[in-house]
């Protein structure tokens, strides 16, 4: 008898079988990736070539847009590469790793928001102390902090996914890419560790920093609500505008995931509301700064006039 290692196969859903539809679609997402690396490299770019931007609250932009950067390269390069052969297969291993970078980048995106958000409570409701407590070395700590915990998270789900108990030839996921809640719902791994991972995270990665989020706002409302100017409260809740923007987008796209997921049996359906914060979401974030935000707009000047 000769010994053999069974190795699954993954197959994605395709987003549309018609072919007429397939060039409309390698170029719809080929250039959303192209405007998200431009949009979020601009970001960098100019947060990094100005002085005044050298603050915690834009040292954190900076970092979210690598982030977005590295998330949404995980899944659009390999649609592209599904639509252009037709063949939507990824292995086991392809999968896995899929997965890994799809939670750690994720998981991080969610944490900055959070501490973007804390950022802001520091800075409005404790102007005095603002220095001495976001300096350097705790922003740091808190950016260290948030890629700790996104590995935390990949441990957790690895308890889940690193066993697989029936064996298939073919295994469907019900998107277009190994996220993380498509992967632990596949029959091939264990229903009762999957369901136990699933709820952990979802109270201390989900629940824990949109708790975090709530409290820092209301605190900012609290403090902009008994300021006695009315410039003042304006000029208070614009810094948070472009921030609490991302943070409803992200949180909305998410929740509608979730109950698109629930009530729907579509795989098609989940996939295409699965568009909105794995591609979308990072596309739109750093024009929503841009335009919102007027120490962005006031650099973007500068560099375009160096530049022109």
């Amino acid at each position: 008898m000769q010994n053999t290692t069974f190795v699954p196969e993954f197959h994605f859903i395709q987003l549309s079988e018609d072919p007429d539809l397939q060039p409309v679609l390698f170029g719809l997402f080929l250039s959303t990736y192209i405007l998200t690396l431009f949009g979020n490299l601009l970001i960098i770019l100019t947060v990094s070539s100005d002085s005044h931007l050298h603050t915690p609250m834009y040292f954190f932009l900076s970092n979210l847009s690598m982030v977005d950067i590295c998330f949404v390269s995980i899944t659009v390069p390999r649609v592209i590469m599904d639509i252009q052969t037709q063949c939507p297969v990824i292995s086991y291993v392809g999968c896995l790793t899929q997965m890994s970078l799809f939670v750690i980048f994720g998981c991080m995106d969610n944490m900055l928001l959070a501490v973007m958000a804390y950022d802001r409570f520091v800075a409005i409701c404790h102007p005095l102390y603002y220095q001495v407590i976001m300096n350097p070395s705790h922003c740091g700590v808190l950016l260290l902090g948030c890629y700790l915990l996104s590995l935390l998270q990949l441990l957790l789900h690895y308890v889940a996914v690193l066993k697989i108990s029936n064996y298939k030839d073919y295994i469907e996921v019900s998107n277009f890419f190994c996220g993380s809640s498509e992967v632990l719902k596949l029959p091939c791994f264990d229903t009762v560790t999957s369901n136990i991972v699933r709820y952990c995270i979802g109270v201390l990665f989900g629940l824990l920093p949109v708790s975090g989020i709530i409290f820092s706002y209301f605190k900012i409302v609290s403090s902009i609500i008994r300021s006695p100017s009315s410039s003042g409260k304006h000029k208070t809740f614009s810094t948070c505008g472009s921030h609490l923007s991302i943070v409803c987008m992200f949180y909305g796209t998410a929740l509608g995931v979730y109950f698109t997921s629930s009530l729907s049996h579509s795989a098609k359906s989940n996939a295409v509301a699965s568009l909105m914060y794995t591609v979308v979401t990072p596309m739109l974030n750093p024009f929503i700064y841009s335009l919102r935000n007027k120490d962005i707009k006031t650099a973007l000047r500068k560099i375009l006039s160096r530049a022109f």
